[in-house]
């Protein structure tokens, strides 16, 4: 149940937070909003992350149909059980529908968030890809962790 709350939420507040921008800020425009620490500034990218492969946004749809349609693979399967993995795996799958969505239907992905004094703009679906990839890697951690504690406990014990 975590994972479709997640997803959901995601996709709806990146969808809606994208369709804000469209609707209200003209391209390229620049709204400081916490000094030194968010700006809005729209712009469209046709590329992937960091604005690089420009023009091929339209491919990326494919890979986030293919990303999504695998995690419910592996969903189905019940390999990614327990908290950690169903809250990642929520953020990863709404974030790639809403950037997969903006390729299906724009060809290009609305970024408007740029943190500190740049690095790239990003969207929520961006921002919620980082979340599902450090939680990933979270769980990865405690997995490694109850694994090295159980094989210490059956040291101990023979």
């Amino acid at each position: 149940m975590l994972f479709y709350v997640i997803a959901i939420l995601v996709f709806a507040a990146d969808q809606a937070a994208k369709w804000i921008v469209r609707a209200n800020m003209q391209l390229g425009e620049i709204i400081p909003f916490w000094e030194g620490h968010l700006t809005f500034s729209y712009y469209e990218n046709s590329g992937a992350a960091f604005s690089s492969f420009q023009g091929y946004g339209k491919y990326f749809a494919i890979v986030s149909v293919v990303f999504v349609a695998v995690v419910f693979y592996y969903r189905r399967k019940g390999e990614l059980k327990g908290p950690l993995l169903e809250a990642a795996s929520g953020f990863l799958v709404g974030g790639a529908a809403g950037n997969g969505l903006d390729r299906v239907l724009y060809h290009q992905v609305t970024d408007f968030l740029v943190f500190g004094d740049g690095g790239g703009i990003l969207n929520l679906a961006d921002l919620a890809i980082n979340a599902g990839t450090l939680l990933f890697i979270l769980h990865l951690i405690v997995e490694q962790v109850k694994s090295s504690l159980q094989k210490r406990k059956q040291i101990n014990h023979s």
